[in-house]
């Protein structure tokens, strides 16, 4: 049962509309193109109990979206899009041709609707109540398999599991077993003829052992020749034992500090000590820069001329792959003359799939060897055909060049930020409100979310905002320890004489095996009463499949609702930060008693500086959640701290 179905060109002009309700579809359709369509995704996209589904159609710059009840379960929806986009625009084309466009004319589309709806039902009720037909036994891998198959040559290679009787492999493969099995080896090494009683037909098991034997006898009596007898008899001789060493006891560890009872009020380090409170940490011991204003953008080099030759490259291979087989590549005297430069463009042809299909294999491994997650890989390079499918190119574009550019505008699409993100204009809006701005960072363990706490926190310090630091992580032995030693190395950057007497950075701590929802609450109020600009909340690390622990970490966004919640993430993972994020998301909005959950609102992709160019997990973090990636940790000082730059992501990515 479908509630809305509608055409409706690019331009926004709705061609021909269907609604079994009264209900109100135009948020959903909104959503669907803020959110999916302009963002080149694809699938299935579920707002307020509704999924929808569209199909494009880029030759007459169509959209088709389809609109039913999330709980149902169509299994004919994409053969339904595809029999009506194909109905619809074989009726129409002569009003949709751009040089004869009417988009006022009379599309009755009404009857030819209901009846392939008709059909397609029907065809979804016959595929769920048809039995699945089981494979015969000649269709099977097992009736492939005969008595010289199963036998095992030495030296010979075993076909890969899988392989079937007519795949690549399997063809070379037997190939060599026929070419080897033409010529046997006498004892002298020299080649003969085969017997005439195995002509064509697979040898007997005894005639392999003795022809084996016969070989093996042949290697022992070139080895036993030349003088090699000596050489043997001297490696049969056993060389005298080295003596042997006195075997040692086990020593006992010494320790620095013995674990006596004496050294037990040293190990505390939970409390200030006299000789703690003064700080040991200088601006002189590490270079400090300055980071006033917005954080800068990510560098990239400039290797165009590189960037041209892989494309030349990836070109002539991909003319190559056009090529028949067995055909034999021209020369270059052959292709001369003016009208070389035509050779292996596509002009005033609609592009098809499998026109596309070698550039995408390409292109998808390529992003898979970048860190891009296996399934974002796929469906990026599914929404670079459906936005290709159908369309002219031009006349001197080769399919290569259109495939690789429409993937790198598409990549940069999905990792600009789609609303604004100006954290220092949200904090002093905040502080004229005379509230404290709130930001909280949760991620899975050891990633970096207290080292790159602290760099944001050096950030917002040089911008003359105040920070109070809650150390919510209540778990992990030493994070309160650790935090507030950053806060002494902070403070002595910026220390109360420079702000008129005002202390840049406060550590609000319980200690351990508190509720790290209630410390949070109460750093919130303490900032509130104190005038401190800004609070961070550190939380412990979890993993996403650690039920109690997540709803944990919703109950303390639920109950002090912060102005921002930002995941922390490293840029090493591949496909574990696809798993990570819509976990995480998942669980916020699941374990939260609110009607609107807040989830993510942006990323913080730590360790950046160790990845090189495998720099895909920006692409797979974003492309899941939609939200930005917000700061950028490159480094292990508190000035490493950048903003990411979309188009040398996309550039180091595509290299």
């Amino acid at each position: 049962m479908l509630d809305l179905f509608t055409i409706f060109t690019k331009g926004g002009i709705v061609l021909w509309c269907f609604r079994s309700t009264n209900q109100l579809f135009a948020p959903s359709v909104n959503a669907l193109i803020k959110s999916v369509i302009l963002q080149e995704r694809s699938g299935v996209y579920d707002h307020d109990g509704l999924s929808l589904q569209y199909k494009l159609d880029n030759e007459f710059e169509l959209v088709f979206v389809v609109a039913f009840q999330k709980i149902l379960q169509l299994s004919y929806i994409d053969k339904f899009l595809s029999d009506v986009h194909l109905e619809f625009r074989d009726r129409y084309k002569n009003d949709l041709r751009v040089d004869n466009r009417n988009y006022g004319a009379d599309f009755e589309f009404g009857a030819d609707f209901r009846r392939i709806l008709e059909r397609a039902e029907k065809w979804g009720r016959q595929q769920a109540t048809m039995p699945k037909q089981m494979r015969s036994y000649e269709d099977s891998a097992k009736s492939k398999k005969t008595v010289a198959s199963m036998i095992e040559r030495k030296g010979e290679e075993k076909p890969p599991a899988g392989a079937g009787s007519g795949s690549k492999k399997s063809v070379k493969i037997a190939e060599k077993k026929k070419a080897a099995s033409e010529l046997l080896v006498d004892s002298d090494g020299m080649e003969a003829p085969r017997s005439p009683r195995s002509n064509g037909s697979p040898p007997e098991l005894g005639e392999d052992l003795i022809m084996e034997s016969r070989k093996k006898f042949a290697e022992k009596m070139k080895g036993g020749s030349g003088g090699g007898g000596k050489g043997s008899k001297l490696e049969k001789q056993k060389s005298p034992k080295s003596p042997q060493q006195p075997q040692k006891g086990k020593q006992m560890r010494v320790w620095d500090l013995g674990g006596n009872t004496k050294d037990l009020p040293n190990l505390d380090r939970s409390k200030d000590r006299p000789e703690d409170v003064k700080s040991d940490f200088t601006p002189n011991d590490q270079i400090i820069g300055s980071m006033r204003g917005g954080i800068r953008d990510l560098a990239v080099e400039s290797d165009s001329e590189e960037d041209d030759e892989d494309e030349d490259e990836e070109e002539e291979e991909y003319e190559e792959q056009q090529q028949p087989r067995g055909g034999k590549k021209p020369s270059s005297s052959s292709r001369g003359g003016m009208f070389s430069m035509f050779k292996g463009l596509v002009g005033s042809k609609n592009l098809t799939r499998d026109d596309m299909q070698p550039a995408l294999d390409k292109l998808r491994d390529h992003l898979i060897g970048k860190n891009v997650a296996s399934d974002i890989a796929q469906k990026l390079c599914d929404s670079v055909a459906g936005k290709l499918e159908g369309r002219v190119i031009g006349t001197f574009d080769t399919i290569a060049t259109t495939v690789r550019n429409t993937l790198t505008e598409a990549l940069v699409q999905i990792l600009s930020p789609k609303r604004r993100v100006d954290i220092l204009r949200d904090c002093l809006e905040a502080k004229r409100a005379g509230r404290p701005f709130v930001m909280s960072f949760c991620g899975v363990n050891g990633v970096g979310k207290s080292t790159n706490l602290a760099k944001i926190c050096f950030w917002l310090i040089e911008n003359n905002l105040s920070v109070l630091i809650a150390a919510c992580d209540t778990f992990r032995a030493g994070a309160v320890e650790q935090l507030r030693t950053h806060m002494r190395h902070l403070n002595a950057l910026h220390p109360a004489e420079r702000h008129g007497g005002r202390s840049m950075v406060q550590l609000y701590e319980k200690g351990y095996g508190k509720d790290a929802a209630g410390i949070a609450m109460e750093a919130i109020r303490y900032a509130n009463d104190s005038k401190i600009d800004v609070v961070l909340i550190d939380t412990a690390g979890r993993m996403q499949d650690n039920e109690p622990l997540m709803r944990a970490l919703a109950k303390l966004i639920k109950v002090n609702e912060p102005d921002l919640v930002l995941f922390v993430g490293e840029a090493l993972v591949g496909n574990e930060a696809v798993d990570q994020l819509v976990k995480f998301n998942q669980a916020l909005a699941d374990y939260s008693s609110s009607e609107r959950p807040h989830i993510i609102d942006g990323i913080v992709l730590t360790k950046f500086d160790t990845i090189d160019d495998k720099v895909g997990a920006a692409i797979s973090m974003t492309y899941i959640t939609g939200q930005p990636i917000v700061f950028v940790g490159t480094g292990q000082t508190y000035t490493d701290l950048k903003a990411l730059n979309a188009k040398a992501v996309v550039h180091a990515l595509m290299k």
